[in-house]
């Protein structure tokens, strides 16, 4: 990245904190908890460029880092009943371990989150063909110009309720076999109720399809503390999508009802995991209950011993319930070891496969048309 972006990259994150200070000085109430961001160096790529990490506080005990390799959240901390912190996704401590081994943690996945059969699909009467990276099909955007392996730009922001980052991004036209050159944008911001926010949007020059979500590993326990089995979930899902070879759906929705799916009631993570054999956990795309388009509760997870809940509410139709099933010996942040059933994802989404199911819901962007896209988790203690 040119030495001006990131001369404004730091810049911007002055003027924030001298903007905190002349509140402050202009009789701001003292006790009145303000957001703010700050931004520091994390690395370098391979090619030189700077990656700039930003630290969001909301003030009130919410404090997350995102970088912009991958637009990635890389730490979130919020507190326990007893209002104790502790960060609670999966991730690393350097850049590097990042650039050299990373099972998706924090990052946003695209062009097209999940999966495309055959690594291929029609498109006005033309075939695509995207990527193959995940035996003969398409996953989470491709192989090395995928969201999650390219350097974004970041701007920050703040204001009375929100502090935040703006990250944006050019897709190329062809790259990964995507038509048309696409600008995205993906918001971060920590909210005063004790919310994290991710907005996206994207418009095209060329029909294309595009399908945005992020790939963070949750354990509420604090990342590294054991496994998630006894986390209690719930999901405002009563349907999923069957999939068969290589996680592709049948095409079909069916009812979780009496089936280790359902968790339109609360239940542990693990209660019946053991059930689930052929892919040794959760690795399910869910349908949600309610309207495509405006923002629906989907999940509630609620960890008993630190008293931590999440909910995560989005505007998207599904979400891929997974339960870190591939995880083994990943050497973590604080030197800690993460391994199966480590951590959990809630990645909101459009179904997989959708650009060949055309009775889903349609990914399809237009030039003139702009796609948007809202998940935001909200986080308390009882």
């Amino acid at each position: 990245m040119a030495m001006e972006s990131r001369l404004a990259c730091l810049l911007s994150a002055v003027v924030l904190a001298l903007s905190l200070a002349a509140g402050a000085v202009q009789g701001a109430e003292p006790d009145q908890p303000k957001p703010g961001v700050t931004a520091t160096p994390f690395g370098n790529m391979p090619d030189g460029d700077e990656v700039m990490l930003f630290t969001l506080d909301n003030g009130r005990g919410l404090r997350a880092k995102v970088m912009e390799h991958g637009a990635n959240l890389v730490s979130l901390e919020t507190p326990d009943r007893e209002g104790k912190t502790a960060d609670i996704v999966l991730g690393f401590d350097t850049l590097e371990s990042y650039l050299r081994r990373n099972p998706f943690f924090g990052v946003t996945v695209g062009r097209y989150a999940n999966r495309i059969a055959n690594a291929r699909f029609m498109l006005d009467s033309v075939e695509y063909r995207v990527t193959a990276n995940t035996g003969r099909n398409h996953i989470h955007g491709g192989a090395t110009k995928s969201f999650d392996k390219v350097l974004w730009h970041g701007e920050a922001f703040q204001n009375e309720t929100e502090a935040g980052v703006r990250f944006a991004h050019r897709s190329l036209d062809g790259e990964e076999g995507f038509p048309g050159n696409l600008d995205c944008t993906v918001t971060y911001a920590l909210t005063s109720d004790n919310g994290l926010k991710i907005d996206y949007t994207a418009t095209t020059d060329k029909s294309t399809v595009i399908n945005l979500s992020n790939h963070s590993y949750f354990n509420l326990a604090g990342a590294g503390n054991g496994d998630v089995l006894a986390h209690e979930l719930t999901l405002n899902a009563p349907w999923y999508t069957p999939a068969g070879e290589g996680l592709i759906p049948t095409g079909e929705i069916r009812s979780v009802a009496g089936t280790a799916l359902d968790f339109t009631e609360p239940h542990t993570i693990g209660a019946r995991i053991a059930e689930l054999t052929d892919t040794r956990g959760y690795d399910h795309n869910y349908v949600l209950n309610g309207s495509h388009g405006s923002a629906v509760l989907a999940a509630r997870v609620y960890e008993p011993k630190s008293g931590r809940v999440m909910e995560v509410y989005t505007t998207e139709p599904g979400v891929q319930l997974y339960t870190a099933n591939g995880l083994r010996d990943v050497q973590g942040k604080g030197h800690k070891t993460y391994n199966r059933y480590g951590g959990f994802c809630l990645k909101t989404q459009h179904f997989p496969d959708s650009p060949n199911k055309l009775h889903f819901p349609s990914t399809v962007l237009r030039p003139g048309q702009e796609y948007r896209s809202t998940t935001r988790f909200k986080f308390t203690a009882r």
